[in-house]
């Protein structure tokens, strides 16, 4: 699997604004209804769920939050880097700062676990987190996401 089958140039953002972290999983469900045609409102209750039965932070300044969503046809993503660092309770103490939110259909099993693996391995790279970091623009953003070098199959 790779992130261009995950993520669309209209679903990656760069200085996001957001002051917490129900702030931020709200403007990434806004976002997936302007990119993908989603309920917001379903997106964030599906997000909030999940993020209350642990947070999603990785570490490192990463967020993977995800959520099963009825209706959905296929696995997509948004992608937000943030304008300030946000605490999203991670294990390693660090506020969050890129967020990868994935959004899978209710029955989409294995593939939602490696489409999590994919993103996870792709935002454990401190070279590719640096990257991220130094730009801030959304086409700048999705190139770094979506280079070959990044892509390559789980």
């Amino acid at each position: 699997m790779e992130l261009t089958e995950l993520v669309t140039r209209e679903a990656v953002f760069a200085s996001l604004k957001a002051s917490s972290k129900k702030q931020v999983l709200q403007e990434i469900a806004n976002r997936a209804r302007d990119a993908y045609g989603l309920t917001a409102r379903r997106v964030f209750e599906g997000l909030i769920a999940r993020e209350k039965l642990g947070s999603t932070a990785m570490g490192y300044g990463v967020a993977i939050p995800h959520a099963r969503i009825e209706g959905l046809d296929r696995i997509v993503g948004v992608f937000a880097r943030l304008e300030r660092p946000v605490d999203f309770e991670a294990a390693d103490g660090e506020a969050v700062d890129l967020v990868f939110a994935l959004l899978a259909p209710e029955e989409a099993g294995a593939d939602h676990l490696r489409a999590l693996a994919r993103v996870s391995r792709f935002l454990r790279d401190a070279e590719a987190r640096a990257k991220l970091r130094q730009t801030d623009r959304a086409d700048a953003l999705y190139a770094l996401l979506t280079e070959p070098s990044t892509s390559r199959a789980a």
